[in-house]
């Protein structure tokens, strides 16, 4: 008898043990304290125009209850979104436990004011929390409203570009710019700050004349600021037109075998025959040499390192122009046509090759087509090559000066002879290098224009 007593109270404080377990699980379960996840994205740091974001809540637990999307503006509160979601099922299993959404904010259409703003999600769960409002999330990001374009003010006056040339036009920006340039037709020259003791809204920008547009093209300037807002803005300019002469290039069998060998790197049929091999390395390998120097052109230094006239290799006979437009022909038949991108000059063999101008080396090694070939930066977008040479005396990084040896010509790559291959780039595209051994031609379009900053 005893010993049933003692069983029935052992059963009656394990009921009641496990009485108390479920009240504390259940009431542990409705009033949980794990707020909601709020993911919001993208996280612009500036909002200029309409802009779409996606938010994405969540609670495993309760499930949610409440999404309200706010902008706060200045004590202005404009509401984007405000949602509710309904308790299903016992203890809202069958209720809503993720939620995604997108929202567009236009800061036009939702009169905001130039300035700071801030983008609320806040989010409730069912937790029996808070007095029953249950546990909260609040997810805040702060942006800039930005609207307003950048402007542009043109300071230099006349603008007379050479079909093939060089152009310089400088020009005040507002102090939000972020990015600014000029617009050739679909080429970009990036615009260059004017200089450490100049207005740093000041901007100047070398452009070309690509030597071969055959209409008369659209130029004018761009700017971008910070929050994305672009203008743009015309200029006075008026591009001479010129006549690039025609040469005719005889391409012999006793070439061939003497220039092919030196492109045993390049990856050519071992069945074509050398005409098909030339003309291989004639389109395809020029074209990724072109496209090697405007990759280059991106690169160059931002401030300027070259001053006054430039100078050419000395006692040196020009052999071909910029811009010739070459005709192949091969036992009297025309097999190919390409654009010569600088100037032949050809004086003793071996002769030394003085830098143009003073600069920064930035490429010294082979390249395709143009063999042995060194490139000087001189700043803000101008660049200077020197081809064809059978010695580099320069490695990337050394700073050279006016008039200091870079090499000596030879006949490397797709040359028949010994010679220097002279070229100049503005942003990557060559120009004629002819205008920068010109004093009067700098005075007239750089300098004159650079002085400006001065005033």
């Amino acid at each position: 008898m005893q010993k049933r007593k003692k069983v029935t109270v052992l059963f009656i404080v394990i009921f009641l043990i496990a009485g108390i377990g479920a009240i504390g699980w259940f009431l542990a379960l409705i009033f949980e304290g794990q707020p909601p996840s709020v993911v919001v994205e993208p996280l612009p740091q500036y909002l200029s125009g309409g802009q779409k974001f996606t938010i994405r809540v969540g609670d495993k637990n309760r499930g949610l209850r409440k999404l309200v999307i706010t902008v706060v503006q200045e004590g202005r509160k404009v509401s984007i979104l405000e949602k509710e979601f309904p308790f299903h099922g016992i203890l809202n299993r069958q209720g809503q436990h993720s939620f995604e959404t997108e929202v567009s904010l236009d800061p036009k259409k939702m009169n905001l004011a130039q300035g700071r703003a801030d983008l609320y999600a806040r989010v409730w769960d069912y937790s029996r929390r808070s007095g029953g409002d249950g546990n909260l999330s609040v997810f805040e990001h702060k942006m800039i409203v930005d609207t307003l374009p950048p402007a542009i003010r043109v300071l230099s006056r006349q603008h007379y570009i050479n079909l093939g040339g060089t152009g310089l036009v400088v020009y005040r920006v507002s102090s939000d710019t972020d990015q600014s340039g000029v617009y050739v037709n679909d080429y970009y020259f990036p615009a260059f700050p004017a200089g450490e003791g100049s207005d740093k809204e000041i901007q100047l920008c070398y452009f070309a004349i690509p030597q071969d547009l055959v209409t008369y093209p659209s130029v004018y300037l761009w700017a971008k600021d910070k929050a994305g807002n672009r203008s743009t803005s015309t200029f006075n300019y008026h591009i001479r037109k010129k006549r690039f002469r025609v040469e005719r290039m005889n391409i012999s069998d006793r070439f061939l075998i003497k220039v092919l060998p030196y492109f045993s790197f390049y990856p050519l049929d071992e069945n074509a025959t050398p005409l098909e091999k030339f003309l291989k390395i004639n389109r395809d390998l020029r074209k990724k040499n072109t496209l090697a120097f405007n990759e280059l052109g991106k690169k160059s230094n931002p401030e300027r390192l070259w001053d006054g006239t430039w100078i050419r290799l000395k006692n040196a006979a020009s052999m071909a122009r910029f811009g010739d437009r070459r005709r192949y022909y091969y036992h009297g038949k025309e097999v190919d046509r390409e654009t010569h991108m600088g100037v032949d000059l050809a004086s003793i063999a071996q002769s030394k090759v003085p830098a143009a101008n003073d600069g920064r080396i930035v490429f010294a090694d082979r390249m395709g087509i143009y063999g042995n070939t060194v490139v000087v930066d001189h700043g803000q977008g101008l660049m200077s090559s020197y081809s064809h040479l059978s010695k580099i005396d320069v490695a990337v990084g050394d700073s050279v000066k006016k008039g200091d040896v870079v090499g000596e010509t030879g006949r490397t790559g797709l040359a028949g002879g010994d010679h220097l291959h002279f070229a100049v780039m503005v942003s990557g595209i060559f120009v004629n290098p002819v205008e920068w051994w010109d004093s009067h031609w700098i005075h007239d379009n750089i300098s004159r224009k650079l002085a400006l900053l001065e005033k």
